[in-house]
């Protein structure tokens, strides 16, 4: 019975040893494997860009090409682009063996806030996202008292409800096709150009109403037909509109 137990115990080692040894090599297989070229990194795509090209994508990632796929710190190369205002979101996926994927989501222009002789672009939430020196083909604000204009902050001024006004108008505009090509605030009223000589009159809110249930662009549409590019539209609560072919 002893000599029994004895042997058994001896299988058992015997197993355990094996098992550990198959461990072990699969182990070291993998290692090498996984070390192997075929999981060095040979191509990066890019997702949905749009500001940003391809290539500068790829050049602000920093991936590099060889570089083992396993090895990638996706958080370390997320958190260097989220440094850029202009990306709101970064997903980078390893598609095997090779290939690295940079879904990004990226914040789109809206307008440009004129200041001292420079054009502040922000986001539809007032986000700044650059500085130029030359007006961007997007709608171009005038009369804000900016404070403060830091790339990746919230763009400060002494008006924020009347740009937080304009800025859902501005979103209305863009549902309904129409484009403004500036706006100049003046306390609670605001003009907006749709030609240089061809101006909407009123608050934000109640030039975002008239947008929204159509009538501005109805008598756009009207204007458009007879040929008007010269006048001003005054827009007033309850769906009250006017003419005034004078512009100052």
């Amino acid at each position: 019975m002893a000599d029994k137990l004895r042997k058994k115990k001896k299988r058992k080692k015997k197993n355990y040893l094996l098992r550990l040894l198959v461990i072990i090599a699969v182990g070291v297989g993998l290692y090498f494997l996984i070390n192997s070229e075929l999981f060095h990194i040979d191509s990066v795509e890019i997702e949905n860009n749009n500001y940003y090209t391809v290539e500068q994508v790829k050049e602000k990632a920093g991936i590099k090409i060889g570089e083992n796929i396993f090895r990638l710190k996706k958080n370390s190369i997320k958190d260097k682009l989220l440094k850029d205002p202009y990306f709101e979101n970064v997903l980078i996926k390893r598609k095997l063996p090779s290939t690295v994927i940079l879904d990004v989501t990226e914040r789109t222009e809206k307008a440009a806030v004129f200041n001292k002789n420079a054009y502040i672009i922000i986001d539809a939430n007032g986000l700044v996202l650059r500085t130029a020196d030359k007006a961007p083909k997007i709608t171009v604000i005038e009369g804000l008292t900016v404070k403060r204009a830091k790339a990746g902050k919230p763009l400060e001024i002494e008006e924020n409800s009347i740009l937080t006004d304009t800025l859902n108008m501005l979103k209305s505009m863009e549902d309904s096709d129409l484009f403004f090509k500036k706006i100049e605030i003046s306390n609670v009223i605001i003009k907006a150009h749709i030609y240089d000589q061809l101006i909407c009159e009123g608050t934000p809110k109640n030039l975002g109403e008239s947008i929204k249930n159509g009538n501005l662009e109805t008598a756009l549409y009207e204007m458009y037909s007879k040929g008007i590019e010269r006048g001003i539209i005054k827009i007033g609560t309850d769906n009250y509109c006017s003419f005034d072919p004078n512009v100052e």
